[in-house]
């Protein structure tokens, strides 16, 4: 039987879009001022394909200008989109040309969107022996797939690609047939598109009613068996809910042929895509394409890794077919003691761990991969029964826990924790790859398979060619051992060979002391706080969860009070015309591009103060946000092997050096507000006689910024123990400090910190709510009293227009590439880039080492207490009672020392029974 087909076919403006929002905080502009950050995410998007998925047909979807069938019958269809940014609206022509070069064809018809297309010819390929992969971000195209159909999302800011089969979907949506996804859209709506849905109607409410009754149209025809509100909102707006499902349907009988001819993948042409290359500076894409030898002059057509026909072979991307390597399968205790012999004789060697999940606290050994020479590498494979999987971990034991031998590996924090799961601790040094390259060139990815293509010029094994994806994708331990031995010991084998390229790079840029001393150490630190995890208090969110609700329903009642109708308040929409059309609460609403009414938070609370309206709305969003994000989210992370949650700490996400946190993302957890602040009760301690202790450092921007200009007034204030905000009030106004008034104070401690992130006149004037010219005169004050800071800020940009980036105090880089910019917007943002960047990275480098510090001296003590949480400038301890003063007073010297600068750091350390109460 002849191999399947495989289409991929790609939802243009979906990753064009998505591309320039990844790209949009650090924009690549070109010499002549083009943004070509869409068009180079775009094209790396398609080569990704092209290169790892090998499709054998392919076509890419763009939507037309024309309206559709759906805006014909909701002219507020889409409607509240915002205008296409203008990077966009250039990068489209470009993205077509790209498409054409690459000789791939364009799939476009007036009156159908890019999904109706994709949709129509997947359908059709699928029937004639396809296998198919719709790629976008896009989740409403989960309604096409079938058995052979699949939603291929993917990869974005550190997540892994995602594809969708039947099981997934059923999964995602809590449905019991694809088709249902049609439903669960008409009743949620989509605020994106402007889809209205059936207000108050969410994923659980719509998971719940599609269970009982099958379809939309069947939960209206019976909505008299439903209940209270519910049955209330069905009633009223249950054809608003069947309509919502027709315009979200994706059309798969649109009048576009199949052409699978047409649509074979087939060799890219130079003609069309060197001058492209050339024109936007993309020459990096240009050597992937056509390899070195690639110039304006080539004609014809070239091999994609390949050369012209009768040319001279450009610099291919190498495979596993092409290398000769030396990759043996362990499977036996002779096996094992020979390779545990030879890796015991050597100073340093590399390794990954295969597994079962992600989730590294439930992650099982499947088998670990060890290389100490390119080219060689030993797979010694790892069986499902734990006592015998046991009893191999502990062979090795020794080896990973000798401190002598250099351990090296890619994101080690993970392979530290999955060997934790069978009592080994790994010990001594480390050569992380990931790291090394993060602080390297923070802003680009830092994955292996990335890595390997650019340093290595090699594309790995992808993960999904090896298991599959959708329905048939099996585990690894249905995978045949000698293809996962092939991946596994590629693993290894590549990660050894980045190190010896990474090496140079990390001495030539003098990052040696931040890699060995700080960020390698630290992953030793995260890596036993994620496993230590945090305890909350389920019962406590529970109830919190009900008091959001009621809170909800009460403030939703008092806006329709006030409004004098019920309306959907999460349709901006509807509230723009019930607050500026029916309330008429301003003279002059401001309105958005598409020319709908604004009604942003900034909007909102610029009129709490005078419309109670207004703040009633505020407070009804919050407490919707605060339910679904944390509260009712927080529970469902709760692992089932301890009970506890285990964030994801990373450390190469922010540029700035500062830690990330995911699955819950701690650093997003509410602080301004009172209900915010609520869900911090929730965290509590481990036991009885334990405690949680916070340590936090206070002002540490600011203290940073003193001793980074040499300012002796604010220097003076930080060893006094003035009051920084009302000292800086003092001098911008004038005052005796006694004499400064809460609202001097307020305006004070806002310049304080604005002036770290570069503000402007406009940006103060903004966030104090008054006139420009006042904000800037205040600034004006503020640098004439502060002469070194103004000094130090423009001695840093100066700096930085010369080497194109800034350093930490440890020596962290930020590039910027853009500080030379022609254009005005892009260059401001990194001189204010230029600016804070030194400032923000020394805070995290000083909490970094704070944290190494601290927990080396807990080790070293055998204390009982645990470091479990890092949160901005705040470190959170499950503290045993008897250790608490010892502990309050070790960490805070610790914190107080870790970086020694001129100006003193200041300690702010609390406990309690829960986060709340010590925070």
């Amino acid at each position: 039987m002849s191999e399947k087909k495989k289409l991929f076919l790609l939802d243009a403006m979906a990753l064009i879009y998505r591309a320039h929002f990844a790209l949009s905080k650090n924009p690549r502009i070109s010499s002549k001022g083009t943004d070509t950050g869409a068009i180079m995410g775009f094209t790396n998007t398609l080569l990704e394909i092209i290169t790892k998925e090998k499709p054998s047909h392919i076509g890419v979807a763009f939507d037309t200008s024309a309206p559709t069938f759906r805006h014909v019958e909701y002219p507020e269809y889409k409607a509240t989109r915002q205008s296409m940014p203008e990077e966009i609206r250039v990068a489209i022509p470009y993205c077509k040309d790209i498409v054409k070069g690459f000789n791939i064809p364009i799939i476009e018809l007036d009156g159908y969107e890019a999904d109706d297309l994709i949709g129509t010819l997947a359908k059709k390929a699928a029937r004639q022996d396809f296998e198919v992969y719709m790629m976008t971000p896009d989740k409403d195209y989960a309604q096409l797939v079938e058995e052979h159909i699949f939603l291929y999302k993917p990869a974005y800011m550190g997540n892994a690609v995602d594809i969708w089969g039947i099981p997934e979907v059923l999964k995602k949506f809590d449905i019991e047939n694809v088709d249902q996804v049609r439903d669960v859209l008409g009743l949620k709506g989509d605020s994106v598109d402007n889809i209205p849905g059936i207000p108050g109607v969410g994923d659980k409410t719509a998971s719940k009613l599609l269970k009982e009754f099958g379809t939309v149209e069947n939960i209206v025809a019976n909505a008299d068996q439903l209940k209270g509100a519910l049955k209330k909102k069905i009633e009223e707006n249950g054809e608003q809910g069947i309509f919502s499902k027709k315009l979200a349907t994706i059309e798969i009988e649109s009048p576009f042929e199949f052409s699978e001819e047409q649509l074979a993948m087939k060799e890219p042409i130079a003609d069309i895509l060197n001058p492209i290359f050339e024109e936007l500076e993309l020459r990096t894409i240009g050597k992937r394409v056509f390899g070195d030898q690639a110039s304006n002059e080539d004609s014809g057509q070239l091999g994609l890794f390949g050369a012209a026909e009768g040319g001279e072979a450009g610099s291919s991307k190498e495979t596993l077919e092409d290398r000769k390597t030396n990759y043996h399968l362990v499977a036996d205790v002779a096996g094992r003691k020979e390779l545990i012999r030879k890796l015991s004789a050597v100073p340093e060697f590399c390794f990954d761990t295969e597994t079962t999940s992600l989730q590294s606290v439930e992650a099982e050994l499947v088998g670990i991969s060890f290389s100490v020479q390119k080219g060689e590498a030993w797979f010694v494979t790892v069986p499902e029964n734990r006592e015998e999987a046991q009893a191999i971990a502990n062979e090795f034991k020794e080896l990973f826990e000798d401190e002598n031998t250099l351990k090296i590996g890619q994101n080690l924090k993970y392979d530290m924790q999955v060997l934790r799961n069978y009592g080994i601790t790994l010990k001594g040094k480390i050569f992380d790859t990931m790291l090394a390259h993060y602080l390297i060139d923070p802003e680009t990815a830092h994955n292996m398979d990335v890595l390997a293509e650019n340093y290595l010029n090699y594309t790995p094994v992808s993960y999904s060619e090896l298991v599959g994806t959708g329905k048939k994708q099996k585990s690894l331990r249905e995978i045949d051992p000698e293809d996962v031995k092939n991946y596994a010991c590629e693993d290894a084998d590549i990660t050894l060979q980045l190190k010896e390229k990474l090496e140079p790079e990390i001495k030539e840029f003098n990052l040696g002391k931040l890699l060995h001393e700080v960020e390698e150490p630290l992953s030793y630190v995260l890596a036993d706080m994620e496993y230590e995890g945090v305890h909350v208090d389920e019962a406590a969110l529970a109830e919190m969860s009900k008091e959001l609700e009621k809170e909800s329903l009460r403030a939703q009642t008092e806006i329709f009070e006030i409004a004098g109708q019920e309306f959907n308040i999460g349709s901006p929409k509807q509230l723009g015309e019930i607050l500026f059309n029916k309330l008429k609460l301003v003279d002059k609403p401001k309105k958005t591009k598409s020319g709908q009414f604004a009604t942003g938070e900034d909007i909102l609370s610029k009129l709490a103060n005078e419309h109670e309206i207004a703040s009633k709305i505020l407070e009804f969003r919050e407490y919707q946000k605060l339910k679904s994000t944390y509260v009712d989210a927080l529970p469902k992370l709760i692992s089932k092997v301890d009970g506890r949650i285990h964030t994801d700490y990373r450390q190469t996400i922010a540029a700035t050096g500062r830690l990330s946190s995911n699955n819950p993302n701690l650093q997003n957890i509410p602080i301004r507000t009172e209900k915010g602040r609520e869900i911090r009760k929730a965290f509590i301690p481990r036991g009885e006689d334990y405690r949680i202790m916070a340590a936090d450092y206070s002002q540490i921007e600011l203290r940073i910024m003193a001793a980074f200009s040499g300012d002796e007034s604010m220097t003076e204030a930080f060893k006094n123990g003035v009051d920084i905000h009302a000292n800086t009030a003092s001098k911008v106004f004038k005052v005796a400090l006694d004499d400064v008034e809460p609202n001097m104070r307020r305006k004070a401690k806002e310049v304080n910190f604005g002036i770290i992130y570069g503000i402007s006149a406009f940006g103060l004037s903004q966030n104090l709510g008054i006139s420009r010219g006042e904000a800037s005169e205040i600034i004006e004050a503020y640098f004439t009293e502060f002469p070194k800071v103004k000094a130090y800020m423009d001695e840093v940009v100066e700096k930085a227009r010369k080497q194109e980036y800034v350093e930490t105090i440890l020596g962290r880089r930020r590039y910027l590439r853009n500080i030379n910019a022609k254009n005005f917007t892009m260059r401001g943002f990194a001189e204010r880039n230029a600016i804070n960047a030194p400032i923000q990275g020394s805070a995290a480098d000083m909490i970094k080492v704070a944290m190494i510090k601290v927990h080396d001296w807990m080790k070293q003590e055998n204390l009982k207490s645990k470091m479990i949480m890092q949160v901005h400038d705040e470190l959170v301890f499950d503290a045993h009672e008897s250790e608490l003063e010892l502990l309050t007073s070790k960490v805070d010297e610790f914190m107080k020392t870790a970086i020694e600068i001129d100006v003193p750091m200041e300690i702010g350390i609390g406990t309690g029974t829960n986060w709340l109460q010590a925070h």
